[in-house]
């Protein structure tokens, strides 16, 4: 009896151990995948002068540097997560701020890229005193400097916590942003500032796509510029929902936890994981590669490996 206890352990921790590796390759596959189209991205807006000297272009390098950095760390934290190992207090302090600050970054950058478009459109005239490679770097530096005191803010009111009070501490559940905030005022002040985040952005850029509609009405406007920028603004309004949407990504699979079993709460939480955390982290440069047909030719020839590039790359 006592052999067949144990042959059946065994077999219940084979199987855990199996589940978990193949849950963990799953999501691991298609990360790898979206990185390195991202990495390959950024090398090709660094790649030519062009690029580098065009204010739309670094903006773009913004985002897609801060969406490639989040994608990494959601990836480090859900392996972590699926093969349970927990992690002290303090180091997942640090990974989890890091992932705060890069998840900031993108809809802040969002915004700026849509004020871009509207004065493009609306003042056509003054863009190219107003949009100047100064300028942009100005704007990039407050995006960052004001999603870092956001971060600092969280890390003052994590050190007020009584962690000497704590018997150890390794943490008790997985590491993860939510299992970080620890009191009801850090868990308020996230609330708060994540409202306040998205509402703000999402008014920013529905007015800059509102703005170019009206400006599009007047013969005086190019029209062709005028339904691209309007096209460029509803994909962001489109980013930004979906980086919205990964802020919910914890909360949702806590309130499925209590109304589903454990196994299809797994299932649900990949198929979850994959589209609103993995993917909208590759969208931008799947669309804007595709898209833009300065980048477009270069793209494929990095993504094929190709070693010589075709002459319209050669600019």
């Amino acid at each position: 009896m006592s052999n067949a206890n144990l042959s059946q352990t065994n077999i219940t921790v084979g199987r855990g151990l199996l589940e978990r590796v193949l849950f963990s390759t799953v999501t691991t596959v298609p990360c790898c995948v979206f990185l390195f189209i991202n990495g390959t991205m950024l090398f090709t807006l660094r790649s030519k002068t062009v690029f580098c000297e065009t204010s739309r272009y670094i903006l773009l390098f913004n985002l897609l540097f801060a969406d490639t950095v989040q994608l990494a760390l959601s990836q480090l934290l859900y392996i972590l997560a699926a093969v349970g190992l927990r992690l002290t207090y303090p180091l997942c302090g640090v990974l989890t701020m890091l992932s705060n600050l890069t998840n900031e970054i993108s809809p802040l950058t969002l915004v700026v890229m849509s004020v871009e478009r509207y004065v493009a459109v609306c003042y056509p005239l003054r863009h190219s005193t107003l949009v100047t490679i100064r300028n942009t770097e100005v704007a990039i530096v407050g995006v960052w400097v004001f999603s870092s005191l956001n971060v600092l803010t969280k890390v003052i009111l994590l050190l007020m916590f009584p962690f000497q009070n704590l018997e150890s501490l390794e943490m008790r559940d997985f590491c993860a942003r939510e299992n970080m905030l620890l009191d009801r005022i850090s868990d308020d002040y996230h609330k708060a500032f994540t409202y306040f985040l998205f509402v703000s952005a999402g008014v920013a850029v529905t007015s800059s796509y509102i703005g170019v509609m009206i400006a599009a009405r007047f013969a005086s406007t190019n029209k062709a510029s005028a339904r691209r920028a309007r096209n460029t603004l509803l994909l962001h309004l489109g980013q930004l929902g979906l980086s919205l949407s990964s802020s919910i990504y914890n909360p949702l699979l806590t309130a499925l936890s209590k109304v589903v079993q454990r196994i299809v709460l797994v299932r649900i939480q990949i198929v979850l994981y994959v589209c609103i955390v993995i993917f909208p982290r590759c969208l931008s440069a799947l669309i804007y590669g595709i898209r833009d047909q300065t980048i477009r030719p270069i793209l494929i020839c990095y993504l094929c490996c190709r070693l010589k590039l075709n002459p319209l790359s050669q600019r």
